[in-house]
């Protein structure tokens, strides 16, 4: 049998029934107070068949967390049921269910709600057309928000969930923390490169410390993270691999990078050539695995990935145009890459995939 398709066991005894992933992203379908809405449930359910592991979308920590409409929350106990609802729906297929925990910090959308309160590492405006001049957080501030972290993930553990995964990347809060360009203070979580890594670094021990007390051993922890940024200054690959070698170091599950296409160079540096994955296999050294992303649409993109040193796939688009991309693939048949409402896509996902349609023709997708 295809290596993809055979079991995987975490280092603390998890056992996926294959390599493949539902990557995390983004649904815009909540209910207005936040929960889990019928559409995202659905959506869920049929999007879990087959995968070994399903990666939920970014779910917000606390209030100020949140970064755009309509995206679910973990940030009391309120949210309870609507988290047992989500991990239900994941498991009954067979997948593992892993809850993305994100705060999005100078990134939020203004005016997503009344008094919003949009908060940076430092006082530095995003390089985006919407973004505002962010707050600076206090020291006391930042402990707060790694305590909220830990709230949401005791919530995860309480619904069922079978691990978390702190969302490091894509310019969001732990990313924030850890870039030159957003992050000026003079505090523990500021300065140089290693206590710029201070947050991520002290989110991960708080997530293991409450694995020991309240999870059972296979409770799994994992991170995501950007390999670099174009702000300049910005987090080059030489930062990323020094941060790297810092968590697969500590007790978690996986790694997971976040990359457009699975064979990505560097943004920064155009005469580099050598993959991303490469330098960060060189630097992880099977400590823990690697999870791939990016551009992954049929077979031979998937066993090409693995040969390159994935341990395991995220897929993303194809996951949404095929709702059985798992058995087409198993069976060596082309993934449906045609877009459809009735294939249980939550209405408003659904509409802003269809706003990328020009590139998605490019790549073979189209709509009915």
């Amino acid at each position: 049998m295809n290596k993809i398709f055979k079991e995987f066991r975490f280092g603390h005894g998890a056992l996926l029934r294959n390599r493949l992933v539902l990557a995390p992203m983004t649904t815009y379908s909540s209910n207005e107070d936040l929960t889990l809405s019928q559409e995202e449930e659905v959506y869920y359910k049929s999007r879990s068949k087959g995968m070994g592991m399903v990666i939920t979308a970014a779910t917000a920590v606390n209030k100020n967390a949140q970064a755009f409409k309509l995206q679910i929350t973990a940030r009391d106990e309120r949210y309870l049921d609507s988290m047992r609802r989500l991990a239900t729906a994941i498991k009954s297929e067979g997948a593992l269910a892993i809850l993305q925990l994100h705060h999005g910090g100078r990134m939020n959308i203004p005016g997503l709600y009344k008094n919003q309160d949009i908060v940076c590492p430092s006082c530095v405006k995003a390089n985006r057309d919407y973004a505002v001049e962010p707050r600076e957080l206090k020291t006391s501030e930042v402990y707060d928000i790694i305590d909220n972290f830990v709230r949401s993930a005791k919530i995860a553990i309480d619904a069922g969930f079978d691990g978390i995964e702190l969302h490091g990347a894509n310019t969001y809060l732990l990313q924030q923390f850890f870039s030159p360009h957003s992050n000026l203070r003079d505090d523990e979580f500021g300065g140089s490169v290693e206590k710029r890594m201070m947050f991520s670094k002290t989110l991960v021990k708080r997530m293991i410390e409450l694995r020991k007390k309240h999870a059972k051993k296979e409770f799994i922890i994992g991170y995501r993270f950007s390999p670099e940024e174009i702000e300049n200054p910005g987090i080059t690959l030489s930062d990323t691999l020094l941060l790297v070698n810092e968590l697969a170091s500590k007790d978690i599950d996986y790694l997971h990078v976040s990359l457009g296409n699975y064979k990505a160079t560097s943004l920064r540096d155009k005469t580099d050539k050598e993959l991303i994955v490469k330098k960060l296999q060189n630097v992880i050294n099977n400590r823990v695995p690697l999870i791939g992303v990016g551009h992954l649409e049929c077979l031979n993109d998937l066993e090409e990935a693995f040969s390159l040193g994935y341990d395991m796939l995220a897929l993303g688009l194809i996951a949404l145009s095929d709702n059985n991309v798992v058995e087409n693939l198993k069976n060596n048949l082309e993934p449906n890459k045609v877009f459809r409402r009735e294939d249980q896509l939550p209405t408003n996902m659904y509409n802003r995939i269809k706003k990328w349609d020009d590139s998605l023709l490019d790549r073979g997708y189209s709509f009915e």
